[in-house]
């Protein structure tokens, strides 16, 4: 009976003991639990790079991160110089135009129409925007010029340049409607075509205006800046400093200089039946088949995600560096993108940046549209398939599913799937349209976190096509706020060479080829870059060059010497001098750079913590005890 009377009692005590662990694991999970939240990219960027004031993980690489030194001097100055008298209310009639395309058209033919105005003393009524001259289920609000720029502040910021109303007069706006005014509808919808992007110096001031406008009177509306200003603050919340890229991937662009066989896949298909079209409407005079590796050697293709990522490290960017993914939509789709992502484990866009709801307020209200209903092709003959391969061409396309395996949904539902079954592309759906409507809105939010950005880097510019780019738009907006801004001018050709040397042993190059890289990339930063974009970019469009007619220089001590390009023009060192304001307040921004200059000199590679340092690849490792040549030295 003592036996068991033993055990019953050590029985009691285990039951004792376990309840107390119960009841201990319950109180850790109550108390723990508060502090769980639900993963987001910001949450990811302040876990990577924690703000604890460590001067080893707030201090910025000045060999990554700072000023090109060379282009201090250069301050944005934009006011009228000469006689510039208000334009009178009299005027010589109405401008009224549709604008049709892109982000970057839209914005810069704006531009163009204002300085069109000017110079035939007209009145300017505000333009109707649209992403597609298709518009069906797209509602008017996404069509007004207030659905992506703040109209009032438009009007107001070009009182003294231009006169600007609203709407047409009404009895014009019936005259019109009775087709009593000629319509001019160009064959290519770009009002570039009207103005010149180099004028002579005796025009100087309508540069100027451009410049008004570009960078000071076209200005988001409100909703559109706080969200972009706030997506900013989101990405410096850690206290580092991040870099913007914009793949500059585009079916149009493209098709247009001949980049299919970069892809093998679908893509390729896609993007020759876009090139036959522009050879039917005139657009291209070229042959449909051409060689896509000679053209990326000669530099008129887009350096791939991959290429920029293995560019990026070989500068010294270690891999948790926080890199933001501009563009509304990258062709290729997320599959290009995985190289870069395991190059930079801190790739972010807008959707990671923000919530569904901040995205779709910004739209605001939708009319809803009727379901797409899906429904199966009409069966084929086996001597129609055998046709209609014989009619595809020598490349290989994509071949249907096995006769054995049904055809699922999904596999017809994709925008690429009718290649499958038809030889002509078919017209976009009501929501297809309205989702490229949107795409202006997310482009105006990429616009906005690429020119605050600390670093640019672009993937492709300078295309020669004579149409205006997101990227060279972008670089235009840098140069002229602060010229001194770290954004890179690759060019393509010399990179696609560089590349060609390692081909063969491409994720392990050797000391030179980084050298090679690194002396390009920051020679393309100074006097270099600044003198290859204004022979390349200005002639196509003045936004993305506009130096030295908006831009002035405070007096320093190294003197600049004129740089002219092959027509005489003055490239660089051409432009005045800057109010004797600015001057002093230059002189202020100038005594605190100098309190942190001493930090210069003991820069190391920043956000490496000591722990991983032994964890860093040996690209890395051979960046890291390079002698980098630097633009300031």
């Amino acid at each position: 009976m003592a036996f068991k009377s033993k055990i019953k009692w050590v029985a009691l005590f285990v039951l004792t003991l376990s309840l107390a662990s119960l009841v201990a694991h319950l109180s850790m999970i109550k108390f723990s639990s508060m502090n769980l939240v639900q993963y987001s990219a910001k949450e990811a960027l302040s876990h990577d790079f924690p703000n604890t004031g460590s001067p080893l993980k707030t201090r910025r690489n000045k060999r990554l991160w700072g000023a090109v030194r060379s282009l201090e001097s250069l301050q944005p100055h934009a006011n009228p110089r000469s006689s510039y008298p208000v334009p009178d209310e009299n005027t010589n009639g109405f401008i009224y135009a549709k604008i049709f395309g892109g982000f970057e058209k839209i914005r810069s033919s704006i531009c163009d129409l204002v300085t069109i105005s000017r110079l035939l003393n007209a009145t300017l009524v505000i333009p109707e925007i649209q992403q597609s001259t298709r518009s069906k289920g797209v509602s008017y609000k996404f069509k007004s010029f207030s659905y992506l720029y703040d109209e009032e502040q438009f009007i107001m910021l070009l009182k003294n340049d231009v006169n600007i109303v609203k709407s047409l007069p009404e009895n014009l706006k019936a005259a019109r409607r009775r087709s009593e005014f000629p319509t001019f509808k160009p064959k290519i919808l770009l009002l570039q075509i009207f103005i010149e992007s180099i004028l002579p110096p005796s025009m100087s001031e309508f540069q100027r205006l451009r410049c008004r406008v570009a960078f000071h009177a076209l200005q988001f509306r409100p909703e559109i800046q706080i969200l972009g200003l706030r997506m900013v603050e989101r990405l410096r919340a850690s206290g580092q400093p991040f870099l913007a890229y914009h793949p500059g991937l585009v079916r149009d662009t493209l098709a247009y200089h001949g980049c299919a066989e970069l892809f093998q896949d679908v893509h390729t298909e896609l993007i020759q039946y876009r090139r036959a079209q522009l050879i039917k409407q005139g657009i291209i005079n070229d042959e449909l088949s051409v060689d896509s590796h000679l053209r990326r050697e000669n530099g008129s293709c887009p350096l791939m995600p991959e290429e920029v990522g293995l560019l990026l490290r070989a500068l010294g960017y270690p891999s948790k560096t926080i890199i933001y993914l501009a563009g509304s939509k990258t062709f290729g789709g997320q599959r290009l993108l995985i190289p870069l992502r395991a190059l930079f484990g801190n790739l972010v866009d807008r959707t990671t940046l923000c919530s569904k709801t901040e995205l779709s307020d910004l739209v605001g209200p939708e009319a809803p549209l009727p379901a797409d209903i899906f429904r199966l092709p009409l069966p084929k003959s086996e001597q129609q398939l055998i046709d209609q391969w014989k009619k595809a061409g020598p490349r290989p396309r994509p071949l249907p599913p096995p006769p054995d395996r049904p055809i699922y949904q999904h596999e017809k539902e994709g925008w690429y799937a009718w290649i499958l079954e038809k030889d002509k592309e078919p017209d976009p759906s009501p929501m297809e349209h309205r989702m490229q409507a949107h795409r202006l809105i997310w482009d105006a939010l990429d616009y906005i976190v690429s020119v605050e950005a600390d670093a640019f880097f672009p993937g492709f510019n300078n295309d020669g096509s004579g149409w205006p780019d997101f990227s060279g738009l972008v670089i235009g907006q840098r140069l002229y706020e602060r010229a001194s801004s770290r954004t890179y001018r690759p060019d393509r050709k010399t990179i696609a060479a560089l590349f060609n040397i390692t081909r063969d042993d491409l994720y392990h190059p050797k000391r030179d080829w980084m050298l090679s890289v690194k002396e390009h990339l920051n020679r393309s930063l100074s006097e270099d870059g600044f003198f290859r974009q204004s022979l390349l970019s200005k002639p196509n469009s003045f936004l993305s060059h506009p130096l030295p007619e908006c831009s002035c220089r405070i007096p320093s001590v190294e003197t600049t010497k004129q740089i002219k390009g092959k027509d005489g023009r003055i490239v660089l060192g051409g432009e005045e001098e800057c109010p004797k304001w600015m001057e002093l307040a230059r002189a202020e921004g100038a005594r605190n750079d100098d309190m942190e200059s001493a930090e210069d000199d003991n820069d190391t590679v920043e956000q490496l913590e000591p722990d991983a340092v032994d964890a860093t690849s040996s690209l890395t490792s051979l960046i890291d005890h390079d002698e980098e040549w630097d633009p300031n030295d």
